[in-house]
């Protein structure tokens, strides 16, 4: 069945095939099945290294950073402390990919794509905030999930407090974008 909305579903969740690439990124979170989505992609051969980001997350009292959260996630999966890059000062989605980015160059990782791993209804604007900081020659793979909100494309419009998420993106994105949307010209 088809909704007036569904141009909204279309543009703010974004899911693309995903294919081998340099690095997995994670734009901060509380929310384990971003590292365990990420962990799963690594074991499958994706990439070599996962970088989560973020920094200091109230909702997350027992950990340092929500980088520290999503390495503990990613160390209790198997993976090796090694390929788990740090990022643990992010405070929002335009921090997360800034110092994502600046810690490969720091580290002189060459990048040519990414997947990035993202909660389904953040992935819109996960994606040109991150496209916006990095440079426009790194392709871009999406593998969204399903928080803990369960909030996907097909469900979204059920119920008032998913709407609200749901529109609040959009609304963001508005924000965030309004003015770099002539820069990539």
């Amino acid at each position: 069945m088809s909704y007036p909305f569904d141009c909204i579903s279309n543009f703010v969740f974004v899911e693309t095939d995903i294919k081998k690439a340099d690095v997995i990124l994670i734009p901060g979170g509380s929310h384990p099945q971003l590292m365990e989505r990420a962990v799963e992609l690594y074991d499958k051969g994706f990439a070599t290294y996962i970088l989560p980001s973020g920094g200091v997350n109230k909702n997350l009292p027992d950990y340092d950073s929500e980088w520290d959260y999503l390495k503990t996630i990613g160390i209790q999966s198997g993976i090796s402390e090694r390929v788990i890059l740090k990022e643990d000062k992010a405070q929002n989605t335009f921090e997360n990919a800034e110092f994502s980015w600046n810690v490969l160059q720091t580290l002189d990782i060459p990048i040519q794509s990414v997947i990035l791993v993202c909660k389904a209804f953040h992935s819109r604007r996960a994606l040109l905030t991150y496209q916006s900081i990095f440079p426009q020659y790194i392709k871009f793979y999406v593998s969204s999930v399903i928080d803990k909100k369960g909030i996907s494309k097909e469900n979204w419009f059920l119920n008032d407090e998913s709407i609200k998420i749901v529109m609040s993106e959009t609304s963001k994105i508005g924000n965030y974008f309004k003015d770099k949307i002539s820069k990539w010209i």
